[in-house]
């Protein structure tokens, strides 16, 4: 019988501090390793919830409608561009329907009810829907009707057959920038404090202005009815006794331009807003109204986030 050799190494048995075969980077062992992962993941998707139904990622929602009208017709009906532009973007994957992005030419939709973005920008397809730009003139009362007989808004409108009504207001003595539409939805997103939408107006006070009247604005006042803060500030003109600044605040409460700059000791003498978002008064003339423009209102929809 012979006595087994001493000091031969077990193939079984692991010397410290070496690497198994397969952690040596044994390609068919690696390759059946990735595999074997791979098919795990893919498994891993695909394994059967409690119902028995594979899990599948939600397809995008088909935002077809077989009876409608082209889609390039639609956004070249609505001005965004020609027939073959539209085509372009939408080929690009720059519009967007119920919000879906679109890329097919052949898809068709319902101008009525299609929810349509062109670069995030919606398209009011309603041609019922009325949104105009009217400059307020002073002395007028911000309502559609007054029962005392002032002269009123609806008085500037009252030859159009749709019933609008304005967006916020502006006080007897001021002049100005103010929307007019029937579009409820947008009315009172653009009232609402949570959208933020910028108004921007000039006031003539007295003068001198003090060199950190601007810094004590946007630090924030106390009114009465809380706090206001101002975005900016900046003088446009300065004489002698008088002074023109520029301010621009997301607040809508009543008379707040007039109690902010009489709370810090220079009293509205005159008082303009001139513009809203992305609507500017411009050189529409005192009484006068004009129809939004589509960028207009693609930019007033969406920061009222529609």
């Amino acid at each position: 019988m012979t006595p087994p050799r001493r000091g031969r190494p077990n193939p079984r048995k692991r010397v410290a501090g070496k690497p198994r075969p397969q952690e040596q980077g044994d390609p068919k062992q690696a390759g059946s390793r990735q595999g074997a992962s791979k098919q795990g993941a893919y498994a891993k998707r695909r394994q059967p919830d409690r119902s028995g139904a594979a899990k599948a990622v939600e397809p995008a929602r088909d935002v077809h409608t077989p009876e409608g009208v082209r889609l390039q017709k639609v956004l070249a009906q609505a001005g965004v561009a020609s027939r073959r532009a539209s085509e372009e973007l939408i080929a690009a994957g720059r519009v967007t329907v119920d919000g879906q992005v679109v890329r097919e030419l052949g898809i068709r939709v319902d101008p009525s009810t299609a929810v349509i973005h062109v670069d995030g920008m919606r398209l009011q397809l309603d041609t019922s829907r009325v949104y105009l730009a009217l400059n307020k003139p002073r002395g007028v009362v911000s309502t559609m009707s007054d029962p005392e007989g002032r002269p009123c808004l609806g008085d500037l409108v009252g030859n159009r057959a749709e019933r609008l009504f304005h967006v916020g207001r502006l006080d007897v003595d001021t002049e100005g920038l103010l929307l007019l539409t029937n579009d409820g939805d947008l009315a009172h997103r653009l009232q609402h404090p949570s959208y933020g939408v910028a108004k921007t107006y000039l006031a003539e006070i007295p003068g001198p202005v003090p060199r950190d009247l601007g810094r004590r604005l946007r630090a924030g006042v106390e009114l009465d009815d809380g706090p206001i803060v101002v975005d900016s500030f900046r003088m446009l003109d300065s004489q002698p006794g008088r002074a023109l600044v520029e301010l621009v605040l997301h607040e809508g409460r009543n008379h707040v331009v007039r109690r902010l700059l009489a709370k810090v000791g220079h009293p509205v003498l005159q008082l303009v807003r001139t513009q809203i978002g992305p609507v500017r008064l411009g050189d529409l003339l005192p009484g006068r109204n004009r129809p939004l423009t589509r960028e207009e209102l693609g930019e007033l929809m969406a920061q009222a986030g529609l």
